[in-house]
């Protein structure tokens, strides 16, 4: 018999129809309190040797309709290897059609990742000599902001902070960090050794818990972007904005390096804090910089495309990149990665996946030694 659960971690999907294996009827949920939808992810049983066709009814509605455009669905038989299957958009419904090779397969926007393994990356970072882990604060339904603290603080050091994951339906952000931090963590490693000589970095692999267990797209657990909270976050509605930007501003900040997915953009990018109001000239030679050496340390990152930039003094100074650079002067920006496939280095079999955001990750190290020594002085600001 066939069925549809999605009742787990991550886990968004409503089904409409069963009857017919050749056109099973589905619907992604809304965030709750919110109109944002687009992240899915349950699990088929029972189609075992006999193909599917699923279609979402309500793709064309949802929040960013052209990622569906020669966008392909995730599969996976063990929940460990995910692969895409072939994904068709007639800009009303997203349909997949696939002979699944074992009974249980599981589908899903891109390759999730779990808060149980948040909470392994958390366990073992704690382990290392390297780290130290703390709550820093709590969510609306109670689960921990968590922060590890790689290096230490001293004078002439400078601290940098990598956070991500305020969009819940964005996991490639936390393979990312898992790439980041175990690298730093590695004591084989001569260029984490040499960073961290340097800096001491302040990670926040996931600022979403509530939203990333819920299986929203975009939202936590009240129906609040997170995104759009830094410049009046609050205990009330972004709980998980407020106690980081606390943290921040008590540790102090040189530069602040948001971790995201973009839907629609097939390529990985980065935007920066052009558009703040009086953002210093050294300030934006460095963010030119830092995409020129990314983007030669590995392929994989381009600075062709990505968003325009905004004109002067035209910055959203409510996302972390604008309040930040604006209110504590700090270098900022937002990486941005995306949900089909890096398209100046294509995987046919895989498109963009775990492995290559944890890949990207890893680099970061690299880019991060290479301009330490050249961040610019923080802004003064009133």
């Amino acid at each position: 018999m066939l069925r549809i659960d999605a009742a787990f971690d991550s886990g968004n999907i409503e089904t409409v129809s069963l009857d017919d294996p050749n056109d099973i009827q589905l619907r992604i949920r809304k965030d709750n309190q919110s109109d944002f939808y687009q992240w899915f992810h349950f699990r088929l049983s029972g189609a075992a040797g006999r193909g599917v066709t699923m279609r979402i009814l309500n793709a064309g509605g949802s929040s960013y309709p052209k990622g569906w455009e020669n966008y392909r669905v995730c599969a996976s038989y063990d929940r460990e290897t995910w692969f895409r299957v072939p994904t068709s958009y007639d800009g009303t419904e997203l349909t997949i059609r696939h002979v699944p090779e074992a009974d249980y397969v599981w589908y899903a926007y891109f390759e999730p990742y779990s808060m149980e393994r948040h909470q392994d990356l958390i366990a073992s970072a704690q382990l290392s000599g390297r780290c130290t882990a703390e709550v820093i604060g709590e969510t609306y339904e109670g689960q921990t902001i968590d922060l590890l603290t790689l290096g230490e603080a001293a004078d002439g050091k400078k601290a940098l902070w990598v956070f991500a994951r305020q969009h819940p339906g964005e996991p490639m952000a936390e393979w990312y960090m898992e790439g980041f931090v175990e690298r730093l963590l590695d004591e084989t490693d001569g260029t984490s050794r040499a960073l961290l000589e340097k800096a001491v970095i302040y990670a926040v692999p996931n600022m979403n818990p509530d939203g990333t267990r819920r299986g929203h797209l975009r939202t936590n657990a009240l129906g609040v972007n997170l995104n759009r909270e830094w410049a009046e976050p609050s205990e009330e509605k972004s709980p998980e904005v407020l106690c980081v930007l606390e943290e921040m501003a008590a540790r102090g900040i040189d530069l602040s390096f948001d971790v995201h997915g973009d839907e629609a953009i097939p390529y990985n990018f980065i935007a920066g804090s052009y558009g703040v109001p009086g953002i210093a000239d050294a300030h934006v030679t460095m963010l030119d910089r830092f995409q020129a050496v990314y983007a030669a340390i590995n392929p994989d990152f381009q600075t062709e495309h990505g968003y325009p930039k905004p004109a002067p003094g035209k910055g959203n100074l409510t996302t972390s990149t604008g309040h930040i650079a604006n209110r504590l002067g700090a270098l900022s920006m937002t990486l941005e990665m995306p949900f089909k496939d890096a398209d100046n280095q294509p995987d046919p079999v895989h498109g963009w996946d775990g492995a290559r955001s944890k890949a990207l990750g890893r680099s970061l190290v690299d880019v991060l030694l290479a301009t330490v020594d050249e961040l610019p002085a923080r802004m003064e600001r009133n």
